[in-house]
C-alpha cells in the first residue's frame, strides 16, 4: 500500500523516482516534486475530505435541509415567524410539492418522525393511503389482464393520497402557526411562479416523453390535464424558465381555508370522484371521506451505542435496521471505507435484509410480524453467519420470524426549542400515475403498483389496504437525546442509503455533509416486495465512479456483477445536533438541487 501525503486537500506529493512515468503526475516547478492530479474537473478544498462538496451549515436557532433552495428558505421564513419545526416542515413540503413535482405532491403519501422536546420522545406518523374499497383483487386482475405485476401508470396503481391528512394530524400535535400561514408561501409561488431548477427540469422532460408514449400505447387513460398543468406551450419547462400552477394554488387555498375536510370530504373529493368515474378509475368519494392517518411507535436497534430509529411496516424502514443488525457483527470501522471488504459486507447484508422485506413487510392491519425477533441481536448474528467474506451470494432465503396472527423527497427541519422533524413524501415512481383530476393541479401517486398479486402473500392486493411502501424517514438518538434527523430518498435505495449514512458517521467519523457526499453503492436484483423476480443470480452492484478501480476489480473477483452509473443513489438531507453545544449541523444532497439553511 502506498503512503501518500495530501497537499492542501487534493494533490498528492509523490516520489519522482517511483512515479515519474505516470501520466497523471506533474512535476511542480516550485517544490520540485511530483504531484498526482485528480483530473476530475473539480476545484480543491483547503480543509476536510478532498471529495466533499462543501462544509456543513451551522446554526443555533433553526435549520432546514431540503432538495430545493426555495423550499429551504420557506422553512426558515416560517421558523423566523415563530413557527415550530413542524410548521416549517409542512410549509416546505407544500412548496416542494409545487417546485419538485417529479418526486412528490399532495397526490402522494407521507411518513414522519418527530422529536418533541417537551415530552423528550419520538413520535411516528404513517400517512399512507389505502386502495379503493369497491375494487376486489379479481376485479383488478380483470382490469390489468394477464400480467404478473400491477402497472405503474394510469388508474390501476392509484391509492388514496395521505399527505394532506398527515399535515393536519402533525400540525394538531406540534404546530404553532395557523395552517393558512404555513401554506401561504406555496400558494404564492404557485400563483406568481418560480424558476425551475436543473435536476427538476431534466426529470420533467423525461416524464413528458414517458407519459405521452404511455398514453399513445393505451397505458394511461388521459393526459390532457397533465399537459395543461405541467407543460408550457406543449413542452416541459427548461432550467430557469418560470413555472406557475394556478390550479394547485386554488386547491391549496381551499385546504388552507377548509382544513383537511376540504380535501377529503369537500369539493376536491367530489371532483376526484367525478374524474375517476369518467376515466374508469376505482377511487370514490367514500374512499377519501373514510381516510385516516395512523400514529405509530418508531422502532430502533442500538448500533455501537447509538439508537437508530425507523417506522414499522407497511414501510421498509426496518430493512435498514436489519442491515445494521447484521453489520454490527463486523468491525467496519477497521476496514477501508468503500474498500472491497466493506462494500462486500454491506451488499451481502442488504441481500439478506431484502429477502425478509420481500416476504414479510405489509400493512400491519393485515399481517403482524414479530419485529422484536426480526431486529434482535440473536437474529442479526444468525443472518451474519450466512455471509461468505470472499464470495458474493447468488441467492439467499428469507429468515423465519414468527408471523403473529391478528423518485420521493426528503426534508428535515429543527427549531430553537429543540424540535426536529424527519419527513418524507412521495408520488412513488417519479411524477406518479400521470393522472391529474380536472382543475386540481396535482398528479396522483402510483403507490398501488407495490401490491403483490400472489394470493396468500402478506402484501397481496385487497380492498381498503395500504400497500408496501418504500419511503422511510429516519432518526438517531444518543443516550435518549436527539442526535441526527436524516433520510435518503430513492425507492429501494433508501434502506441501503440509511445504512451507509449511519456507518459513515458512526463507524468512520464523517461529518454530516461528508457522509452524504461520499461515493455510494446500490444493489439491485433482490426479490421484489410484490414477490416477483426472485433473486437467483446475485443481482447487480451499482457503484459511483468515486470508488477506486482496484476496489471494483476486487469486488468482481468476489463474484459481484458491477455497473458504474450515476442514477440510482438517492437524495440525502440531514440535521445533526451537537450533543455538547446544541449547535445544528445541516447537510444537503449534492446530487440534487437543494441546500441546507440555518439562522
Amino acid at each position: 500500500m502506498k503512503l501518500l501525503t495530501y497537499v492542501t486537500s487534493c494533490c498528492l506529493l509523490l516520489s519522482p523516482v517511483a512515479y515519474a512515468g505516470d501520466s497523471s503526475l506533474i512535476k511542480d516547478d516550485v517544490t520540485n516534486k511530483y504531484v498526482e492530479m485528480r483530473e476530475d474537473g473539480r476545484g480543491d478544498r483547503v480543509v476536510g475530505a478532498p471529495w466533499a462538496t462543501r462544509s456543513p451549515v451551522l446554526a443555533v436557532n433553526g435549520m432546514a435541509a431540503t432538495s430545493h433552495p426555495l423550499a429551504s428558505q420557506v422553512a426558515i421564513d416560517i421558523l423566523q415567524e415563530g413557527g415550530s419545526a413542524l410548521d416549517a416542515a409542512v410549509a416546505a413540503n407544500a412548496a416542494i410539492g409545487l417546485m419538485e413535482p417529479t418526486g412528490n405532491g399532495i397526490g402522494g403519501d407521507l411518513f414522519a418522525i418527530v422529536w418533541d422536546p417537551k415530552t423528550k420522545k419520538l413520535y411516528g406518523l404513517n400517512g399512507s393511503g389505502r386502495s379503493a374499497q369497491g375494487q376486489t383483487l379479481a376485479q383488478l386482475q380483470e382490469k390489468i389482464g394477464d400480467v404478473s405485476q400491477i402497472p405503474n401508470w394510469g388508474t390501476p396503481p392509484v391509492t388514496v393520497p395521505g399527505t394532506v391528512d398527515a399535515w393536519f394530524e402533525l400540525h394538531e400535535k406540534f404546530g404553532k402557526l395557523p395552517m393558512k400561514q404555513n401554506l401561504a408561501p406555496a400558494i404564492n409561488y404557485a400563483r406568481e411562479g418560480f424558476p425551475v431548477t436543473e435536476v427538476i427540469a431534466y426529470y420533467m422532460d423525461i416524464y413528458q416523453k414517458r407519459y405521452e408514449r404511455l398514453h399513445k400505447a393505451g397505458e394511461i387513460e388521459e393526459i390532457a390535464n397533465y399537459q395543461s398543468t405541467f407543460l408550457i406551450d406543449g413542452k416541459a419547462p427548461v432550467e430557469g424558465q418560470v413555472f406557475k400552477n394556478p390550479d394547485l394554488a386554488n386547491t391549496l387555498a381551499k385546504i388552507a381555508e377548509g382544513g383537511r375536510d376540504a380535501f377529503y370530504k369537500g369539493d376536491i373529493a367530489k371532483t376526484i370522484d367525478t374524474y375517476f368515474k369518467r376515466i374508469g378509475g376505482p377511487l370514490r368519494f367514500n374512499d377519501f371521506a373514510e381516510h385516516t392517518s395512523t400514529w405509530v411507535d418508531p422502532v430502533a436497534i442500538n448500533y455501537r451505542g447509538y439508537d437508530v430509529w425507523e417506522l414499522p411496516p407497511n414501510g421498509q424502514g426496518i430493512a435498514a435496521l436489519q442491515m445494521l443488525s447484521v453489520l454490527k457483527n463486523f468491525e467496519l470501522g477497521n476496514m477501508e471505507h468503500n474498500g472491497s471488504d466493506y462494500l462486500h459486507l454491506m451488499t451481502e447484508a442488504k441481500k439478506l435484509a431484502f429477502e425478509d422485506r420481500a416476504r414479510f413487510y405489509a400493512d400491519p392491519d393485515y399481517v403482524n410480524i414479530d419485529l422484536d425477533y426480526l431486529l434482535s441481536d440473536e437474529y442479526g448474528a444468525k443472518r451474519a453467519e450466512l455471509i461468505d467474506a470472499n464470495k458474493a451470494a447468488l441467492e439467499v432465503d428469507h429468515g423465519h420470524p414468527k408471523l403473529i396472527e391478528g423518485d420521493t423527497i426528503y426534508l428535515t427541519v429543527a427549531d430553537k426549542d429543540g424540535m426536529m422533524v424527519s419527513l418524507i413524501q412521495s408520488n412513488y415512481r417519479g411524477m406518479g400515475t400521470g393522472l391529474v383530476a380536472d382543475g386540481l393541479g396535482f398528479i396522483f401517486q402510483n403507490r398501488g403498483a407495490q401490491y403483490s398479486l400472489t394470493p396468500g402473500h402478506p402484501n397481496v392486493y385487497e380492498p381498503g389496504k395500504r400497500p408496501f411502501h418504500t419511503i422511510i424517514p429516519a432518526f438517531i438518538t444518543k443516550d435518549d437525546k436527539p442526535f441526527l434527523s436524516f433520510g435518503l430518498m430513492g425507492g429501494a435505495m433508501q434502506p441501503q442509503g440509511h445504512a451507509q449514512m449511519v456507518s459513515n458517521i458512526i463507524d468512520f467519523g464523517m461529518n454530516v455533509q461528508q457522509a452524504g457526499d461520499a461515493a455510494r453503492f446500490h444493489h439491485k436484483g433482490s426479490t421484489s416486495p410484490t414477490w416477483e423476480g426472485r433473486m437467483k443470480d446475485g443481482g447487480v452492484l451499482e457503484l459511483e465512479s468515486g470508488i477506486s478501480a482496484s476496489v471494483v476489480r476486487a469486488l468482481q473477483k468476489k463474484g459481484h456483477k458491477i455497473h458504474i452509473t450515476s442514477g440510482p443513489f438517492g437524495g440525502y438531507q440531514a440535521i445533526m445536533k451537537d450533543l455538547k453545544t446544541g449547535v445544528y449541523h445541516g447537510a444537503s444532497e449534492m446530487r440534487k438541487d437543494g441546500q441546507a439553511q440555518g439562522y
